[in-house]
């Protein structure tokens, strides 16, 4: 009888959430073929990337969103209803007035070197064989229940491992979006990460894109752009990229989760992608834009706590500290340098906005900031004037060092 409690409760916990995040928890050995078999669908085209990904371009109507229970019957949506005002980012046109370096030039996607994916299909990541157990899953979830505000996630991830550098708006908001500085920085530990991102954040979910380093989900330390989310604060639910059907792509030019190159270099050129989410206004989805190209949506009905839009808007940068011996990891964020040292050395978030009330973007007037351990890792806001980077700010550091043993 107790047997058939507890998989009574573990079947309603189940049904109620209608998620495949963290898929891996349930899969054993023998089930990884088919979770794979999922995840990886008939593809139209295959692609194989310079960095050895193999990109399969499939039919936009079998991507793994329609897998969803929820989503079998979605309309998709090609296009958003809705799109705030807003300027087209200009170059540094006077770069001299932070560095020697001339201003930033795009990034790119390896595979694109290598072919196209067709009209009416999406570039898909081909997740290799081995263990599925952890893939799709954010390392070290948050050991809370699941009324726990994403807006505490920074102190209450510190326990964690959890370390930021973040500055942060405060809504009720609709959207955000800034230019994020794309480095390659160095993970010690295989279930470490770093990375730089935007998160959309009500309650207890939230809505993250950026890029970063996660040698425990991708098994390489190449610098990927990704997309995340979470439905209850990291506890039970949370996935990378299209793994657990939340997101509708439209894109036929971005992989989710493929590499970024290149990626800046110290004292050399720098790089950099412009990420924008916000809020249909007509639908209430919630839409992807990186530079110029509009990616895909999340659909409104599955995150409730962000119907009536975000109530903070995160920009920076995270880290997780998995060491274990007494010592801080060498993990590094952003290019590793420190703040101060500035343009050409540390990395930066600049031209940050928020889409307010007005549903208009705009330049926040009263970001805030959070650091975790300023001794290893720290942020630097400015009021200097550097033409068209609008508001901004420099952050990262090496992690161990001799102010943070």
């Amino acid at each position: 009888m107790k047997l058939f409690f507890r998989f009574a409760v573990v079947l309603f916990v189940f049904t109620a959430h209608l998620c495949y995040c963290y898929a891996g928890r349930a899969l054993e050995k023998g089930k990884v073929p088919k979770h794979l078999n999922r995840l990886n669908k008939r593809p139209v085209k295959t692609i194989k990337s310079p960095d050895g990904d193999i990109i399969d371009c499939v039919h936009i109507s079998h991507q793994p969103a329609f897998d969803h229970p929820l989503l079998k019957n979605h309309t998709l949506k090609m296009r958003p209803s809705y799109h705030p005002n807003w300027k087209k980012d200009g170059d540094i046109k006077n770069a001299s007035t932070v560095g020697p370096l001339s201003s930033s030039t795009p990034i790119t996607q390896l595979w694109q070197s290598n072919g196209k994916c067709p009209e009416r299909t999406i570039p898909i990541r081909r997740t290799k064989s081995g263990s599925a157990k952890n893939y799709g899953k954010k390392s070290l979830p948050v050991a809370q229940t699941s009324s726990i505000d994403v807006e505490l996630i920074n102190a209450n991830n510190a326990d964690n491992g959890h370390e930021y550098a973040t500055v942060y708006a405060e809504g009720p908001l609709y959207g955000g979006k800034a230019t994020f500085n794309v480095w390659n920085p160095k993970v010690e530990g295989y279930n470490e990460l770093s990375l730089g991102q935007l998160w959309i954040v009500g309650g207890s979910q939230s809505l993250e894109a950026g890029w970063q380093v996660v040698p425990s989900a991708y098994k390489d330390t190449n610098t990927r752009f990704f997309i995340y989310f979470t439905l209850d604060g990291y506890v039970n639910t949370g996935c990378y990229n299209l793994d657990c059907g939340y997101f509708m792509q439209t894109n036929n030019e971005i992989v989710i989760g493929g590499s970024i190159s290149p990626t800046s270099q110290v004292g050399g050129s720098q790089y950099d992608i412009t990420i924008f989410i916000w809020k249909d206004q007509r639908d209430g989805d919630w839409w992807l834009q990186v530079g110029d190209a509009v990616i895909g949506y999340w659909p409104t009905s599955k995150f409730p706590h962000l119907s009536d839009g975000a109530s903070r808007v995160y920009f920076g940068g995270e880290i997780i500290n998995d060491n274990l011996d007494g010592h801080h990891t060498t993990t590094q964020m952003g290019s590793s340098r420190f703040p101060e040292e500035g343009f050409g050395k540390a990395s930066y978030v600049k031209n940050i906005q928020t889409v307010d009330d007005s549903i208009t973007l705009k330049t926040p007037e009263d970001l805030k900031t959070y650091v975790s351990v300023k001794s290893c890792y720290d942020i630097m806001t400015s009021n200097e004037d550097i033409d068209n980077w609008g508001s901004y700010f420099f952050y990262g550091g090496p992690g161990r060092n001799d102010r943070c043993p």
